[in-house]
Formats: structure tokens, C-alpha cells, sequence
């Protein structure tokens, strides 16, 4: 329990941490004027046993009991405010450091770790946090504190009985060690759970369309109906398991009341407890265990307290790519692969590449699929790291850039286009969110979009929905080249930006890929043939090797893959119905 709490507080940072301590102290603060209770009960009770009941001492009494009423209600306000605060500022920073730390994570980790769990870390774990984590170790350190208090003021009315005070919390921490190991093998299971399901919705969601096409509706279904089925198994599941224990808790501190009032009475009987202090015993065997029972059952949540946390941590423990380079200007963007080499899962995907791109010139990336064509572009832009050789730009290894130095001498244009649930305008002015309006509608007009958004219910301020649902695979494409004209780099990425067009969009595209890429460096990987014969340079790609380099005139002449590509695309094209 005291080293989850330790783990959570190290978690914070240190501004929120210090507020938790201070909300701690206050929460100590809190039990002592809880505790003064009993001394207002004890004013009361010696002047019923003296028979010297007066308004004096009704008045005593009162005072007492309204410092200790008022004095635990401000502490109790100023401690719970410090909390919520502390853990609802927590989450939020640690929210924002995990989308910061995402985006410098190489590729490579998405493609170890599901979306889903991702997903889960950064929406579920940490409101698991922002809900429960403030409320439980408020409640926790509250009830241990308070319990603490009053077992001193006991000890120091009669030793005995704080003695068998003593004895039964320890019996009591045993039964709730039992309670955390049980929720430590449940809260682990528990969170896989929701990992999954949360993957299986996002897997369902995004293939409804395939889902449907091919009639796998029930299938699919089934599958996430399963998910959601073994996330209910699995939170049942820990209800079950802890509820035995929890009662049992609750059970033993009921006993322990009785326990301590039948001994007091014992003592008095025996002759050695004096009645004043057998009664304040009495009393005070009803108020011991009110917040340590508490504190008991919600502590079963501060398992899965801990599982956020260590989830959040894997992720922030993460090795980053290293971006702490220097913020170059490069004198030119030539771009050279010397010697390449780029392995995933023990499988070599990029073996002994040497490239280079002079600067305002077109490559073309060509081959079949899964020859290593988009990691080769990943790589020169510095998506991933390369295990050998080195990437440069303007002659210097692109790992001396800092990231951002480094991005942004890149804009890319690729085949599946993410636009965010926010207006046109923003979308398009993404990487210059303060850039004026007559920007967005120049680069607008260049990418070819201008018309079909004046056609838009708001025009420029209509929002779209997430993912750009509401518009065309075409105007999307248009909107995304208008955001990298937006940014403008000399270096242009294109990864099939052409690939899943409509013809009648086709035209557009083309205008607003050649708007974007005048002046340029272009990479481009491309299956459509009038995209690649204009190329400065087609790089042939196979098996993560450089099959074949040159012109298109130059490939033609040689044979080989290339020709082959191209003979296999006139004869597709020649096909009518």
C-alpha cells in the first residue's frame, strides 16, 4: 500500500506532488480535530459520573466539538481541493508528455504495440487516474492518518486497550495484503482487457466498410461482442476476488470494536478501569474504524492506481529517437543514403542502399509491394533511424539535426490522408496555426480546393469530420497537398498521393501536385506511370536492394524489373469493357 502510494507521488510532478503532501498534512490536521471527539465526549462524561453537569460544561463540551467539527471540515476543504487539483492537473500534464513523447518514438514502436493499448494509455488509464486516483488517496491516507491519531489518543487514555488496538491493525494490514495481491494479479488482467476491447472497436469501426462489403458483419461482431464479453468477465471477475476480502476486513474491525468495548467493560468489572475511562473506551470502540474502513475497501482500487502508473511509465520509458541534436540550416537539400541498412523483427527490410538526390530534382521509388519502397522514404526522412550506414542532408547526418530542425525541411503527401475534426481553414493551416486567412485561401487555390470549399455549408469554417469523413478521397487529397504547400519546404515526400483517385479528380491533383512541387526536392513513390517517366531518377526497389537506377528512357533501354513494370501498366490500361 505505502510503496503504491510512493510510486503514485513519484509519478506527480513536482508541483502537484508538493500539493498532495500538503494535502496530507492538512488531512493530519484534519484527524486531530476529528480526534478532539473524544476529549469533548470525555469533558461531558466526567461531569455526568461527578454529578457536576453545567452550562459551563455543556458550553466546554460544545466548543469542543464545533473546533473539532469546523477546524476538520476546513482541513478536510482545503485538503480535498489541494488532491483534486493535483490529480486533475497530474493527468493533464501527463497527458500532454505522453503525446510528446509519441511523437518522437521511432515507427517501429507502433507497429510492436496496437493502437488499442496506445489508445487505452492515453484515454482510459490515465481518466482511471483523473477519477479514482485523487478520490482513493485522499480516502486512504485520510483513514491510516485518522486511524493513527486516534490510536495514539487511546494508548494514551488506557495502554491495554491501545495495545489490543495495536494487535488488531496488524491483523488488519495482513487481511488487506491479501486484498492488494489480489488485486494486483486482477488489475493487470483488467487493463489488458480494456486494451483490447478499446483495439477491437477502433479494428471494427475503421473496416465497417470491409466489414460490410464482404458480409463478415456477424463474424466481426462476434468478435467484438467476445471482447466486450471478456471485459465484463474480467471486471466481475475482480469484484468477485476482492469482495471476500473486503468483507472480511470490514468483519474484523466489527469484531475488534466488540472486542475492545467487551474488554473495557471486563476491566471495570475486574476493578482495574476506573468507569469515566471504561466509557470513553466504549465510545471511542465506535469511532476507531469508521475512515480505516473505508480507507480498507478503497485500497483494493489502488492496485489498479499502480497499473495506470506503470503503464504510463512504459510508455515515457520508451527510448525516443535521439532529437536532441543542434537547429541546423542546411546550405543545400542534397540528400545521399551511404550504405543503408534497416532491419524489423530480426527481418531486413533496407540492405547496403546508397542513394543520392541533388537538390530541385525528382526521384521516383518503384517495385513490387513489400520490396522496402516506403521504408526506404521513412528512412531519408527520419522516420526511423538506420541500424548502418547514414542518411545525410546538406552533407551533414540527419541525426546531427534536432527533429524539428530536421522536419522542417519536409512536407509529405501520402496515400491515406488524416484530417482532424476541426474547420477547413485549421486543417489546412495545421503546421502554421497563426497564419491569416488570405494564406490559406492562396495555398488553397494552388492545391485546387478553393472551389469545392466555397461550396461547403461554411465555406472555409465548415468543420469536417474526424478523418475528413464528410469529404472525397480527391478532396482530401487536395486539402492535405494545401496544408504542405502551407508549410512550404524545399523537400517533398509522396507516397502514393495519387493512388486511390477517382479520374475525375485526377486532373486536380495533378495541378496541385505540380503547384506544391515546383522548385522543389521531390521523393516519390508512385505505380502510375505518367507520375514516375518524368522522374530525374527512378530507383527500382526489390527485395530491400537497389535493383535498377536511372531515367525511364534509360530502364527501358536496360530491361529488367522496370520494364517489365511498365509493360504490365500499358497492358492494364489497354483493357475496356
Amino acid at each position: 500500500m505505502f510503496k503504491i502510494l510512493k510510486n503514485f507521488f513519484a509519478f506527480c510532478d513536482e508541483g502537484d506532488r508538493k500539493r498532495f503532501y500538503v494535502s496530507i498534512v492538512l488531512s493530519l490536521v484534519q484527524a486531530m480535530f476529528e480526534a478532539l471527539k473524544i476529549p469533548a465526549i470525555a469533558v461531558m462524561v466526567r461531569a455526568l459520573i461527578d454529578g457536576n453537569v453545567t452550562s459551563k460544561t455543556c458550553l466546554a463540551c460544545l466548543g469542543i466539538m464545533l473546533v473539532s467539527i469546523i477546524g476538520a471540515g476546513i482541513a478536510k476543504s482545503k485538503a480535498t481541493m489541494l488532491q483534486t487539483e493535483g490529480g486533475y492537473n497530474t493527468c493533464a500534464q501527463k497527458r500532454m508528455k505522453l503525446a510528446e513523447h509519441l511523437r518522437y518514438l521511432p515507427m517501429g514502436y507502433y507497429n510492436e504495440n496496437s493502437l488499442g493499448r496506445i489508445m487505452s494509455v492515453t484515454t482510459n488509464t490515465m481518466q482511471n487516474l483523473e477519477n479514482v486516483a485523487t478520490r482513493v488517496v485522499m480516502i486512504v491516507c485520510s483513514g491510516l492518518l485518522s486511524t493513527a491519531v486516534i490510536t495514539l489518543m487511546i494508548l494514551f487514555f488506557d495502554w491495554r486497550i491501545g495495545l489490543i488496538l495495536c494487535a488488531g491493525l496488524i491483523v488488519f494490514f495482513i487481511i488487506n495484503t491479501g486484498l492488494m495481491k489480489a488485486s494486483a494479479e486482477m488489475a493487470k488482467k483488467k487493463q489488458q482487457k480494456d486494451s483490447a476491447l478499446i483495439s477491437k472497436v477502433i479494428e471494427y469501426i475503421q473496416g465497417i466498410f470491409e466489414v460490410k462489403a464482404f458480409r463478415l458483419t456477424g463474424k466481426r461482431s462476434g468478435e467484438l461482442n467476445r471482447a466486450i464479453d471478456e471485459n465484463e468477465h474480467a471486471n466481475s471477475s475482480m469484484e468477485l476476488r476482492l469482495i471476500p476480502f473486503m468483507t472480511l476486513q470490514s468483519f474484523w474491525l466489527k469484531v475488534l470494536g466488540t472486542v475492545i468495548l467487551m474488554t473495557s467493560v471486563l476491566l471495570y468489572l475486574g476493578g482495574s478501569m476506573d468507569l469515566f475511562t471504561c466509557i470513553i473506551m466504549i465510545i471511542s470502540s465506535y469511532l476507531i474504524y469508521a475512515q480505516l474502513d473505508n480507507a480498507g475497501t478503497y485500497s483494493a482500487l489502488l492496485r489498479s492506481v499502480d497499473v495506470c502508473v506503470k503503464q504510463a511509465n512504459e510508455i515515457l520509458a520508451t527510448p525516443q529517437m535521439d532529437i536532441s541534436g543542434e537547429d541546423i540550416r542546411p546550405q543545400s537539400f542534397d540528400i545521399c543514403a551511404n550504405n543503408i541498412s534497416f532491419a524489423y523483427e530480426q527481418r531486413k527490410i533496407i540492405d547496403g542502399v546508397s542513394l543520392s538526390i541533388p537538390q530541385r530534382t525528382t526521384t521516383a521509388v518503384v517495385g513490387p509491394s513489400g520490396g522496402g519502397k516506403t521504408t526506404l522514404t521513412s528512412l531519408l526522412s527520419r522516420f526511423w533511424d538506420v541500424d548502418e550506414g547514414s542518411v545525410t542532408l546538406g552533407g551533414k547526418d540527419v541525426r546531427k539535426y534536432s527533429m524539428d530542425s530536421l522536419m522542417k525541411n519536409f512536407s509529405f503527401v501520402f496515400q491515406r490522408v488524416y484530417l482532424f475534426e476541426d474547420t477547413v481553414a485549421n486543417n489546412i493551416r495545421f503546421g502554421q496555426p497563426d497564419a491569416p486567412m488570405d494564406k490559406v485561401i492562396e495555398a488553397a487555390k494552388k492545391a485546387c480546393c478553393h472551389d469545392f470549399i466555397m461550396q461547403l455549408p461554411d465555406g472555409y469554417d465548415t468543420v469536417i469530420g474526424e478523418g475528413g469523413a464528410s469529404l472525397s478521397g480527391g478532396e482530401k487529397q487536395r486539402i492535405s497537398i494545401a496544408r504542405a504547400i502551407m508549410k512550404d519546404a524545399p523537400i517533398i515526400v509522396l507516397d502514393e498521393a495519387t493512388a486511390n483517385v477517382d479520374p475525375e479528380n485526377e486532373a486536380d491533383l495533378m495541378n496541385a501536385i505540380d503547384a506544391l512541387t515546383k522548385e522543389k526536392t521531390i521523393i516519390m513513390i508512385a505505380h502510375r506511370l505518367k507520375t514516375v517517366r518524368k522522374a530525374d531518377n527512378i530507383v527500382v526497389i526489390e527485395s530491400g536492394k537497389i535493383a535498377q537506377q536511372g531515367t525511364h528512357e534509360q530502364l527501358m533501354q536496360q530491361g529488367g524489373i522496370y520494364k517489365s513494370f511498365v509493360e504490365s501498366r500499358r497492358e492494364a490500361a489497354s483493357w475496356r469493357l
